[in-house]
């Protein structure tokens, strides 16, 4: 069973998930900001990560600690759903494109936590989202996963459908280096460990 559950509490944020690896794509919850609400959505749909998510944060204050937090605790239950790595194809990557806007993601489960996002959002808002809060979120994700994630946004002009595909990239890429590779008996590095 490839599942993790993640509780993180500080003075800012309560969050408590299950991510199950081998789910349906499903999403029950909310982080309390329905434009990232539709982007956990999709992004379970697409990976077919199962996702549960209990959250309370000071959304009061901002979105900041929130969608931060989300992206520590995600990352930490990836990591520990993925356990030693063993048999796995490791490495992901895909072009999406979501109407005007054509996204590249590629992903390595290396145990070294890289991000290269090369993003350009017009808008600073969309509904009760702070578009800078994207990349927060990536880099809080990809620390606590120890992935290597490299996202070009290579055409765009309407930023919903820019993040919006940035997460639909995420998922199909993860999809693909988190499951398993019928050839592969080991862990997938010549170091023997990631």
């Amino acid at each position: 069973m490839r599942t993790a559950t993640v509780e993180r509490i500080t003075k800012e944020t309560a969050i408590r998930l299950i991510m199950d690896l081998d789910g349906q794509g499903s999403f029950c919850g909310s982080c309390g900001l329905g434009f990232f609400d539709h982007m956990l959505l999709l992004f379970c749909r697409h990976s077919l990560i199962d996702l549960t998510l209990d959250m309370k944060g000071d959304l009061q204050v901002d979105g900041h600690h929130s969608i931060e937090d989300l992206g520590l605790a995600m990352g930490g239950a990836l990591a520990s759903a993925l356990g030693d790595k063993a048999g796995l194809c490791r490495y992901g990557s895909v072009i999406l494109p979501m109407d005007e806007a054509l996204i590249m993601t590629a992903v390595d489960l290396s145990g070294r936590a890289y991000l290269a996002a090369d993003l350009d959002i017009p808008s600073p808002m969309i509904g009760d989202f702070a578009s800078e809060l994207l990349v927060e979120f990536l880099r809080a994700f990809v620390s606590a996963a120890g992935l290597t994630l490299h996202i070009r946004q290579l055409a765009g002009a309407n930023s919903h459908h820019i993040i919006e595909g940035v997460f639909k990239s995420l998922a199909r890429t993860l999809r693909v280096a988190a499951s398993p590779d019928a050839r592969e008996t080991g862990v997938p590095s010549s170091k023997g460990v990631l």
